[in-house]
């Protein structure tokens, strides 16, 4: 099996090697083929999303499926929410057994969150968690700025950096 993935940039192509780790302890020996397609900050809409889905499931280099992965937040308004960028994805693509979309409600780093002891200890910080599901976070600061947050204000004297510490946490 093949599967081509969507990434809208450097944040989700750092959660590459975290993914193959995690599918191989579970598959084993029938560990998919995994292609990770970056697009430098968003991925394809409308018609290119439709092109790009279409040329990976039958062209040159054939894919079984394709996953793209998307924020709600891409400093647009295309998308109202998480549900709302999935539907608008199958819309523009059609209806392929073959795609599958996903979004994240506000950035990718609502899915590091459940991961705050992590980010506490990276950061030297003992700042709480954001009280709330992952998904919903948000209250005028997104997750990633949540992130930035608890580095800027701790001690370990870096700045979040999306493509260090995202493998980290």
């Amino acid at each position: 099996m093949r599967i081509a993935i969507l990434v809208e940039g450097a944040t989700e192509k750092a959660f590459e090697p975290i993914l193959r780790d995690f599918l191989k302890s579970r598959l084993q020996q029938q560990m998919p083929k995994l292609k990770f397609i970056s697009y430098d900050g968003r991925i394809p809409k409308g018609e290119k999303l439709k092109r790009s889905v279409e040329n990976l499931l039958t062209g040159k280099d054939v894919f079984n499926a394709v996953i793209a992965l998307t924020d709600v937040y891409t400093g647009t308004n295309d998308f109202q929410d998480a549900a709302d960028a999935k539907a608008k994805m199958t819309d523009w693509v059609g209806n392929n057994r073959s795609f599958y979309p996903h979004a994240a409600q506000y950035d990718f780093e609502a899915w590091l969150l459940p991961y705050w002891s992590t980010i506490q200890k990276l950061a030297k910080s003992d700042k709480s968690a954001p009280k709330g599901l992952p998904e919903q976070v948000n209250h005028g600061k997104s997750p990633s700025y949540r992130i930035k947050e608890i580095f800027e204000i701790g001690k370990c004297q870096n700045s979040y950096s999306k493509i260090r510490d995202v493998k980290r946490i």
